[in-house]
C-alpha cells in the first residue's frame, strides 16, 4: 500500500458494518491511515516480527486488504483480512486471501497459517472454512472491544492440512449409495464432520448416535431410528437418519443429514434424499417431511430444489416442509 491509498483505506474502514467486527472504531481517521501506511513503507512483503497490510487493488481502486503477520522466525503467519462493503458477495475475498496464503506455503514455506474471528463475523469464518481452514476453539473472553470481553473463534491451516484439503475429491460422485451402519464403519462415520459454522444447523455425529440410542417421543410415543452411511464412489461421505413411519407416526421424516466438509459441493446430499425418496416410495409411502434452519448458508435451497414444499407449520426455529412422493 502506498500513501495514495489512505483516503480509501480509511473509507472502509470507518463503514460500521466493518468495523463491527473488527480492532478499530469507526470512523476510522485518515491521520491513522497515513500512519499505518507510512509505518509499513520499509516493507517489501511480509516479514518477519511484522504486521503488513497488502492492498486489495480491483480495477484500479484499492477495495480491501489482507493484513499478514510473520513470527519472529518466520513459520508462523497469522492473517485478517477487510473488503470494501460495496465489493463483497463476488467472491473477491476469497481469492485475495486465497492467494496470499498459497503464496506464504509456496513462496515462503510457512508451517501454519492462523486467524482469529468474532464468532458473530460467520461471513469471515466461512471464508477462511472454504480455503479448509480448521476450527480450533473458541477462545473465551479474550479480546477486550467497545468496553467488554468478547470471545474469540480460533482457526488454522498448517502445510500437511493444505495438502490434504487440496487433494479431496471435488467432482460428483459416479457412485452414491445408502449403507447399513455397521462396526466395520462405524468408527469412520464418527469422524464426518461439517465445518464449524455449519453447526447452526447440522447436528454432530456423536448427537445423532445419541439421539439413535434414546430416541425422543413424538405423539407420546418414541420414534423409530433408521440409520444410513453415505457411500460416494465407495467412500464414507455422510450420514443420514430417518425417523420411521410407524402405526402412531404417520409419515417419515428425515431427521438428520449430514456431509462431511471434505465432500461437500459435490452433489451428495442432493441424490442421497433421492436414493433416500426411491426407498420410500417402493415401501408404498406417500411423503417425506424435514425441517430446516431458514438461515444463509443452510440446506433450505437444496431441498427446494429437491421438491420440498414449506407447510407454514414451524418446528421451534425451524420451517417444516414436505416432500410429495407420488410424483416425480
Amino acid at each position: 500500500m502506498t500513501p495514495d491509498d489512505a483516503e480509501a483505506f480509511a473509507g472502509y474502514r470507518s463503514d460500521p458494518d466493518i468495523a463491527r467486527f473488527q480492532s478499530w472504531d469507526a470512523p476510522y481517521p485518515i491521520e491513522a491511515a497515513r500512519r499505518l501506511i507510512d509505518g509499513q513503507s520499509a516493507l517489501s512483503g511480509p516479514t518477519p516480527g511484522h504486521w503488513i497490510q497488502l492492498g486489495v487493488e480491483v480495477d484500479g481502486v484499492l477495495a480491501g486488504d489482507v493484513a499478514v503477520k510473520l513470527s519472529d522466525d518466520g513459520r508462523i503467519a497469522t492473517i485478517g483480512y477487510t473488503l470494501d462493503r460495496a465489493r463483497q458477495g463476488r467472491g473477491l475475498a476469497t481469492d485475495a486471501v486465497g492467494g496470499v496464503v498459497e503464496r506464504l506455503f509456496e513462496q515462503l514455506g510457512v508451517h501454519r497459517v492462523e486467524a482469529s474471528l468474532d464468532p458473530r463475523n460467520i461471513a469471515s469464518a466461512r471464508l477462511v472454512e472454504r480455503l479448509g481452514f480448521d476450527f480450533e476453539g473458541t477462545a473465551v473472553s479474550s479480546e477486550w472491544a467497545d468496553g467488554e470481553w468478547l470471545d474469540e473463534d480460533r482457526y488454522a491451516l498448517t502445510a500437511e492440512a493444505r495438502a490434504a484439503w487440496h487433494s479431496r475429491p471435488r467432482q460428483e460422485p459416479a457412485d452414491v449409495r445408502l449403507v447399513e451402519v455397521t462396526s466395520e464403519n462405524v468408527h469412520g462415520l464418527r469422524k464426518l464432520r461439517t465445518h464449524h459454522t455449519e453447526g447452526r444447523f447440522v447436528a454432530p455425529m456423536e448427537g445423532s448416535f445419541a439421539d439413535a440410542l434414546a430416541p425422543e417421543d413424538e405423539g407420546g410415543f418414541p420414534v423409530v431410528p433408521w440409520l444410513r452411511g453415505i457411500e460416494a464412489d465407495g467412500e464414507l461421505a455422510g450420514f443420514m437418519m430417518v425417523a420411521e413411519r410407524t402405526e402412531h407416526h404417520s409419515e417419515a421424516y428425515l431427521w438428520r443429514l449430514l456431509i462431511d466438509r471434505r465432500h461437500q459441493r459435490r452433489g451428495i446430499g442432493r441424490r442421497a434424499v433421492l436414493a433416500l425418496a426411491d426407498r420410500l416410495r417402493s415401501e408404498g409411502h406417500t411423503s417425506l417431511a424435514v425441517s430446516y434452519v431458514p438461515i444463509a448458508g443452510g440446506p433450505e435451497p437444496m431441498y427446494r430444489k429437491l421438491g420440498f414444499v414449506p407447510t407454514g407449520e414451524l418446528e421451534g426455529d425451524e420451517v417444516v416442509a414436505r416432500l410429495d412422493l407420488t410424483s416425480t
